[in-house]
């Protein structure tokens, strides 16, 4: 049960930060991808402070011996770019780049209720349907 309460705090958590952030305006993330027309600057400061707290907690944590609420850590093997990563990598540019939607974000704006939200998580649930 902790486990569980730990993951929903967690969730609720980035959600809330993805709101306030601008990531769920999918305006927002395409005014920064738009380089050549009026770029909107702004989530390179939300990029930046979740480096800032990322790089150095990933490095207290992984001192540990083993999470708190797991049984050990679940670290990629695999460091080399292969043409799977590339074109997966490329797909979810693109995919961004036209949307403005990424797959968290978009799952946190289902609580807008508004419909191209929805037919964006129900595009990406398809597409991980088809390719399971």
């Amino acid at each position: 049960m902790p486990r569980i309460l730990v993951a929903l705090f967690a969730g609720t958590l980035f959600g809330v930060g993805l709101a306030v952030s601008g990531m769920m305006n999918p305006q927002k993330v395409i005014g920064f991808l738009d380089f050549a027309g009026e770029w909107d600057p702004t989530l390179i400061f939300v990029m930046g402070g979740a480096l800032l707290v990322t790089l150095p907690a990933f490095r207290l944590i992984l001192k540990r011996p083993r999470p708190i609420f797991a049984d050990g850590f679940a670290l990629p093997t695999k460091s080399a770019l292969d043409t799977r990563l590339l074109g997966g990598a490329t797909l979810f540019g693109v995919g961004w780049g036209l949307s403005g939607f990424c797959p968290g974000p978009a799952v946190a704006a289902l609580a807008t209720g508004l419909t191209p939200v929805f037919a964006f998580v129900a595009a990406m649930v398809g597409g991980m349907a088809l390719y399971g």
